[in-house]
């Protein structure tokens, strides 16, 4: 820093201002200087820096899974609007392991973040004291849990559920299967197999009919595997409701190649409105989420907290983005 100072004929301090986006400092010697910086291939120590603002300029996040589209597209909005505040996601990958969650907070709020985004899935004891103690903006994503620790944005997944089921009996539906994960403990798909098993209860029907393999998030392969299990455990279904549509793609095709007709003899449900269910034949009905908005209403209000402006002690905000149905071809009218 020294170095571009003396080339830019200012201070020190002034080249610091400069770097910093919102400082006092006009622009026509805001340019000058990163000009130099430019020219001089200057890098700024960001850990320096976070040492004398006490602010380490990023937002934590951890999400269950990499390939997934959903959250790399929650991930890719958040960031979006996380850098118009100046701040930079730092990403962190939990595999749906409530252990390894714990490590990963843990080890984020050693670099103190501004900030930590969490995809629900079920938290250690340990977690949540970790992050009741942090004094910063918890966000809890995807799932709104019964007893969140700070701000939530999402849905219920067992109410999207519970809301597919009974709008699937509504339809004259009655021999539904639900198609889910082996060990979902820590899952959003327990709180879809959670809402099924109520909106069965409720219309007096037989909550059991399901059929669990794989660990979670199930494939395509999953779902493959599945269709003849079902066919045989189930051969009167006229309904499969499965956790997601990754496996409701799967179970179609395979229902296809066996020469079981949908939805003439049994028809088809997804959930989440991936890339696939659009693009099967017949189209899989499904339950539509928006993984942007969760990032785009996420790092809003991430800002919103950490303006200078509004920080004072807080309620906890919590933002409903609630799922559409999604009626499609796999879905035979009774």
């Amino acid at each position: 820093m020294r170095d571009v100072a003396k080339a830019a004929g200012v201070s020190r301090m002034t080249v610091s201002r400069a770097l910093k986006k919102d400082s006092p400092i006009s622009s026509e010697t805001r340019e000058r200087i990163l000009k130099v910086v430019k020219d001089m291939n200057y890098v700024p120590d960001q850990v320096a820096g976070s040492l004398t603002t006490k602010r380490s300029g990023f937002v934590g996040l951890l999400l269950p899974s990499l390939n997934n589209l959903h959250f790399a597209q929650t991930a890719q909005s958040l960031t979006d609007v996380l850098e118009q505040g100046g701040l930079q996601l730092l990403l962190g990958y939990t595999a749906y392991s409530p252990e390894r969650e714990e490590q990963l907070v843990e080890t984020m709020l050693r670099r103190r973040p501004e900030a930590m985004v969490l995809s629900y899935d079920g938290h250690t004891e340990q977690t949540i004291r970790l992050l009741q103690r942090a004094s910063i903006p918890i966000v809890e994503i995807w799932e709104k849990p019964a007893h969140p620790i700070g701000h939530t944005v999402g849905f219920s997944n067992e109410r999207a559920a519970y809301d597919m089921t009974n709008a699937l009996l509504a339809r004259g539906f009655r021999k539904i299967v639900f198609l889910g994960e082996k060990d979902d403990d820590w899952t959003r798909g327990a709180a879809r197999r959670a809402g099924f098993k109520r909106a069965m209860r409720e219309a007096g029907l037989n909550p059991d009919q399901e059929i669990r393999l794989g660990a979670p998030p199930l494939s395509i392969e999953d779902g493959v595997a599945a269709a003849e299990l079902i066919l045989q455990e189930y051969p009167d279904t006229d309904c499969i409701f499965c956790v997601s549509d990754m496996p409701a793609f799967g179970l179609l095709s395979r229902l296809k190649s066996i020469g079981v007709a949908v939805p003439e003899q049994v028809s088809v449900v997804g959930f989440g409105n991936f890339e696939v269910s659009r693009f099967a034949s017949p189209e899989i009905s499904t339950v539509r989420v928006d993984p942007i908005a969760i990032g785009r209403e996420t790092g809003s209000l991430i800002l919103r907290l950490l303006d200078p402006k509004q920080r004072s002690p807080q309620t906890a905000q919590h933002i409903t983005l609630p799922p559409v149905l999604e009626f499609r071809p796999s879905l035979k009218n009774l």
